[in-house]
């Protein structure tokens, strides 16, 4: 058996022809800077040859209902075992699954609650129980001997009525008596009842004396009293005149509320049996949100405080202006006070209208003003008939940014129906269970403590729910709850799952591809991640990890490192070997900075900022426990803590979104807080994320950055354009006129092959090059459009030097580290990091006015120790402009350069969420009860 994995000849994307063995079985770490090809070797060489490997070896029917797999640009690979990528851009966006559907766990919990779960009654929560008519029997005769009983059938239970059709059926029947509201009648007397009162009867079956030979009559009794009542027996002791109610049914007796017998799907909010019906199982719906209608309440109706659809003109003699002037004439107010200083109950009106008041409408008439009496219906219910009623997609789209998810009326946001929450194991129902931390649920399975027969029954689906819950604590992810939506996890949580469900599995022999497993974790649970994948590779896998973590490369069996530079500069193996080897190797950038040869400084002073500050004040989002937080102004300040603590919920959650609501006239709702100071220092707020430039490949690099819209001016602007009559669209690969009309500017075409992988090919008519000859024929400098944007970075730099607005444009794509992106390259193939810095740039390059909160959320996922150090005297630049920068950071090497930290904390979900220790990096390192102060001191 080989011990190797040999790749022979890889060319895929920028890796120049190369060679690799890697050693199976181990763990082994794949590093290198950003773009220098780690993701190309791993997932478009490797993974894709593995899957395409297994794919082949199904039918061709199979692989119809498969993804196609291209075989890889490589000359061949041995040794190579059926491959499982585990990578970040899988989370899924279904508003349906919870962190508990897509690691299985709760298809477990359905189980559970289904096989021994206690019923209660969902209007008066009393239990519920079913017993058979044997059951009903062992418990009769367990009385004493000589006990008197009567067997009643409860056929009438609190209804109104005479009822004497059915005393008159029981008489028929040979019944002797009656028991009505506790009294009991001969049923050959006449028995009158008040009709509008509530009675109940029951229809006396038999009297008995319990001796042990009566069985038989006794079961024929209860037998014929059930079939009477529908599942109900009452057993009266006529010695202590006390009644015991037996059901065969799940029923209450009290309210008259059945329940059907308990299965998985009743506890599935996917499915119609258990889905709440209101809200169909999403927990929320879609309503109109009165603080997105009315997003500035210090304006006036007049000055346009109402932003809604419909609503938002009030000049002149719209509809709109109407109706307000009607309102404010009846109930005495002026269109002119801002919104804010209006009383509740105008406000009230206003929104969710006059209730059935008329009001008296004038408008105007070809002759005069005519008038008109009608009730208002109010801006919010309007809105709300609107969006059910219309056929138009914009429209709804255009009405949809006035509403927000709000949590369902009915189930509060728990999902399911009634009668599945009324449904307890341990005393709490299901959702109660889904809402615990991981590790509280997990102490909840250890402690649970259930009947001898229902552990028997109980006992193999525990073991599966506590193996897979501990698989998620591993992993560092004992903060979450089972009910959180799969949606709102960022990458490094919802690729941390999937790892978690991967060792569930237990498979051996199986290489995994991991990307990054480390993002958004603190360093003190990178030990668990670590453990986790040496168990995987202790149970006889082979782990391949794309990853930047110093932690991870001095545990790591082996490591390959690509480089030596980005793009054309890289695609190459520098070294390989161990940690050890790896520092020695010459030439290997990862070796400098892993031996201490290269670092990144501290600063050799912290920035006080401008004296101003940017208060939040009761930040309650999520598992913020009401917290003041103040970051100065003209400061780079980092916000750490442990996953879970609370930090995206305060920046992401509250700061972004009520600063953009306020500053960039944005829709959103921001999370819980009481208000925001400091905001009128600022002008406004950008958020640099790794999510992509562009989902075509169309969009690029010079296109996002505005580079394109210059180029195309410049080639415009020649004297061979101008001779031919051609303007800037000419040049462009999206319009129709300059651009190749057999591949329409893709330069592609896509040939569908069915069963095969789908082929694409270079245009035969332009050959790739998007642009129709006429186009290709103009030149600037000798070259033409399509070879300027054929040209990386690097050198389209000295190529436009005469041209300022270009070249400054160019300067910061080579400052952020892009010097090796093609200024055409489809923004489909740049990585997450990639993807950032082309936005750093771009905003760079625009005019600094020194009042913008840039807020980053952990930038340095997927950049090497080298490419921090780049981004870090990029976010110095900004600042020094006067600007103030906000990073949720896990990486020591950004925090250290930190002017101002803000660390959360102490522990993850329900034991974060409060502020563990503020100031500089050096005031951080001597709080002892923070973890990143720990981790810091050794870093200073």
């Amino acid at each position: 058996m080989l011990d190797h994995i040999y790749v022979k000849g890889a060319r895929e994307n920028n890796l120049k022809n190369i060679d690799v063995e890697i050693p199976r079985d181990k763990l082994v770490v794949l590093t290198g800077v950003s773009g220098s090809g780690k993701s190309s070797l791993a997932f478009e060489t490797i993974y894709a040859e593995g899957q395409r490997r297994y794919v082949e070896s199904l039918s061709s029917y199979a692989r119809m209902f498969l993804g196609q797999m291209e075989k890889p640009d490589v000359d061949y690979i041995d040794g190579l075992s059926p491959a499982i990528s585990i990578d970040q851009k899988t989370t899924s966006k279904n508003p349906r699954s919870t962190v508990g559907t897509v690691t299985e766990i709760y298809d477990y919990l359905r189980l559970l609650w289904a096989r021994v779960g206690t019923p209660h009654c969902p209007k008066c929560g009393k239990e519920i129980q079913q017993q058979t008519i044997d059951q009903i029997i062992d418990q009769v005769m367990t009385l004493p001997e000589a006990t008197r009983v009567q067997v009643l059938a409860p056929v009438v239970r609190a209804r109104k009525g005479e009822h004497q059709k059915l005393f008159e059926d029981a008489r028929k029947s040979g019944y002797v008596r009656v028991r009505v509201d506790a009294s009991l009648y001969d049923l050959s007397e006449e028995i009158k009842l008040d009709k509008n009162r509530k009675h109940n009867i029951e229809v006396v079956v038999d009297r008995l004396v319990i001796r042990q030979d009566i069985a038989r009559r006794l079961t024929d009794s209860v037998e014929t009293a059930s079939a009477l009542a529908g599942g109900l027996v009452i057993l009266n002791i006529v010695n202590e005149d006390r009644d015991i109610l037996f059901s065969q049914n799940y029923a209450c007796e009290d309210c008259g509320i059945s329940i059907e017998e308990l299965t998985p799907r009743m506890f599935s909010f996917n499915n119609p049996y258990g889905a709440c019906p209101t809200c169909t199982g999403l927990g929320a719906q879609l309503k109109v949100d009165p603080d997105l209608i009315l997003p500035n309440k210090k304006l006036s109706i007049l000055e346009g405080a109402i932003t809604a659809s419909g609503w938002n003109n009030i000049k002149g003699d719209s509809i709109s202006r109407m109706y307000f002037d009607a309102l404010a004439k009846k109930y005495g107010f002026k269109l002119s006070t801002p919104v804010e200083e209006l009383p509740a109950e105008i406000l009230d009106r206003i929104l969710y209208g006059t209730q059935g008041e008329k009001l008296k409408l004038t408008y105007e008439r070809g002759n005069g003003q005519g008038t008109l009496y009608q009730a208002f219906e109010g801006v919010v219910n309007n809105l709300e008939r609107r969006y059910r009623e219309t056929q138009s997609d914009g429209m709804r789209r255009e009405l949809e940014e006035c509403m927000s998810q709000r949590p369902c009326p009915d189930c509060g946001g728990k999902r399911l129906k009634k009668e599945a929450l009324a449904v307890t194991v341990g005393g709490i129902s299901i959702h109660d269970f889904c809402q615990k931390p991981v590790t509280e649920a997990l102490d909840f399975v250890e402690h649970l403590e259930l009947s001898a027969q229902k552990m028997l029954i109980a006992e193999r689906i525990l073991k599966e729910i506590r193996s897979r819950l501990g698989f998620l604590r591993s992993v560092g992810l004992q903060y979450l709850t089972l009910s959180r939506a799969a949606a709102t996890l960022s990458g490094g949580e919802s690729q941390r799952i999937r790892l978690a469900t991967q060792i569930g599995s237990s498979l051996m022999g199986v290489l995994y591809i991991l990307d990054e497993p480390s993002i958004g974790l603190h360093q003190r649970d990178n030990d668990m991640l670590l453990d986790t994948m040496k168990h995987l590779r202790d149970l006889g896998n082979t782990l391949l990890v794309v990853e930047h973590d110093e932690d991870t490369m001095r545990a790591a069996d082996y490591i390959v490192d690509i480089g030596p530079g980005a793009g054309v500069h890289g695609g190459e193996v520098v070294a390989c070997g161990t940690a050890e080897e790896i520092m020695n190797a010459p030439g290997s950038l990862t070796g400098d900075y892993l031996s201490g040869r290269k670092k990144i400084p501290v600063p050799a002073q912290r920035r006080t900022g401008s004296g101003r500050s940017l208060i939040i004040r009761g930040a309650a989002e999520n598992n913020l426990n009401q917290v003041d937080v103040s970051i100065p102004l003209g400061t780079f300040t980092c916000v750490t803590g442990v996953s879970g603590s609370g930090k995206s919920s305060l920046v992401n959650e509250i700061l972004y979104k009520k600063l953009a609501c306020d500053l960039n006239h944005a829709k959103c709702r921001a999370g819980k807080h009481e208000r925001i100071e400091g905001e009128e220092f600022l002008d406004k707020i950008i958020a640099i994320d790794q999510s992509p430039i562009g989902r075509t490949p169309r969009s690029n690099p010079a296109t996002y950055t505005g580079l394109f819209n210059d180029i195309r001016d410049l080639f415009a602007s020649t004297p061979d354009a101008k001779s031919r009559g051609y303007g800037p669209g000419r040049f462009s690969f999206n319009v129709r006129g300059g651009r190749c009309e057999a591949c329409q500017g893709d330069g592609l075409l896509k040939i569908e092959m069915h069963f095969l992988p789908d082929i694409y090919v270079p245009c035969e008519v332009c050959k790739g090059k998007r642009y129709n000859r006429e186009t290709l024929e103009v030149r600037y400098k000798g070259k033409n459009i399509y070879e300027v944007l054929d040209m990386t970075v690097e050198e389209a730099l000295p190529f436009f030097e005469h041209l300022p607005k270009l070249y400054n444009k160019l300067q910061t794509l080579y400052e952020v580290g892009l010097s090796y992106v093609k200024l055409g390259q489809p923004s489909t193939t740049l990585s997450g990091g990639e993807a950032q810095r082309v936005k750093l740039a771009t905003e760079l390059s625009k005019r600094s006015t020194g009042s913008t909160i840039y807020v980053l959320d952990e930038p340095t996922t997927g950049l090497h120790t080298a490419d921090v150090h780049k981004l870090i005297e990029v976010l110095q630049k900004l600042v020094d402009a006067g600007n103030t920068v906000v990073v949720i950071e896990h990486n020591l090497d950004v925090i250290k350069t930190a002017d101002h930290i803000i660390d959360l904390g102490p522990e993850g979900g329900d034991g974060g969420g409060s502020i563990v220790v503020t100031g500089t990096p050096e005031e951080v390192a001597q709080c002892a009860a923070s973890y990143t102060g720990q981790y810091l001191k050794r870093m200073l």
